[in-house]
């Protein structure tokens, strides 16, 4: 009987998740960019549905009066929307991702996130994979071909890569779930491991695709907001955690097409 050697395992995992990144490489840029701002169009059309709602909340929060309370609605509504369309569409994405950075600022501050940890770890991997996109719009310039990366030297895409890796991890410290059962032990030490190796970008196309099925499998168990009905006050708090959620896998996603970057283990071992 032959013996399974672990390094050949993970060299023929390698392999599998090369073949996909090149099945897919074609719809996959689309495919990242598309969950990485469904979280901003998702609040941007609640924005324009519960308007009434939105700015009564915010009068009756911060005492702003109704002039104020519209006009931070508005603000929320034209941003996000905007910022997804020039993302989708590739149109002036660093001032699209400006765009975007500010509304994740703003409603930290507004809805006083700053005080929930859970919330405000969550809203720093969303701008970890908002510096992800950023860093691919880098690669689309430096290309002769769209939706090519290109293979030069680029510095700054490298740090923004790094600081998307590293934010993107703060997802999984508000995953770790202190239950004493066999299955949470093995999600969280399984989510904790595989995010280490995306962070030092060890594995990382390998390590990223794992957690894009990983992450993906919990946010449709966990965050199933489509089961609750529309009077509960909890399905607006699964749907944030569902599309919140989804655009870290966007950001994951775009980690398996760009790969590491230079600041990385991967990219260090070439040069062993």
């Amino acid at each position: 009987m032959a013996k399974i050697v672990p390094g050949e395992l993970v060299s023929k995992a390698e392999d599998v998740a090369e073949e996909v990144y090149k099945r897919s490489r074609l719809f996959l840029p689309t495919l990242a960019r598309a969950c990485l701002i469904s979280t901003f169009l998702e609040d941007g059309i609640r924005m324009w549905v519960q308007w009434t709602q939105q700015s009564e909340y915010m009068d009756m929060s911060w005492g702003c009066g109704r002039f104020l309370a519209t006009v931070f609605v508005l603000v929320n509504l034209i941003g996000q929307l905007g910022g997804c369309v020039m993302v989708l569409t590739q149109k002036k994405v660093p001032i699209a991702c400006g765009v975007l950075f500010f509304i994740v600022i703003l409603q930290t501050l507004a809805y006083s996130i700053l005080w929930d940890v859970q919330f405000l770890l969550r809203n720093l991997a969303l701008i970890g994979a908002l510096l992800l996109v950023l860093a691919e719009s880098r690669v689309e310039a430096r290309s002769l071909f769209a939706g090519v990366p290109s293979l030069g030297d680029n510095k700054p895409k490298n740090y923004l890569q790094l600081a998307g890796r590293c934010l993107l991890a703060f997802m999984f410290i508000t995953l770790i779930r202190f239950e004493i059962s066999f299955l949470n032990i093995l999600q969280d030490i399984l989510g904790s491991v595989l995010m280490v190796l995306v962070t030092i970008g060890y594995k990382t196309k390998l390590s990223a695709l794992i957690l894009v099925v990983f992450l993906t499998t919990l946010n449709f168990y966990y965050n199933c907001w489509w089961q609750i009905p529309e009077h509960k006050p909890l399905r607006d708090f699964l749907k944030y955690d569902f599309f919140q959620t989804l655009s870290v896998v966007g950001g994951l996603l775009m980690i398996v097409l760009l790969g590491p970057g230079g600041v990385s283990m991967d990219e260090h071992k070439k040069k062993w």
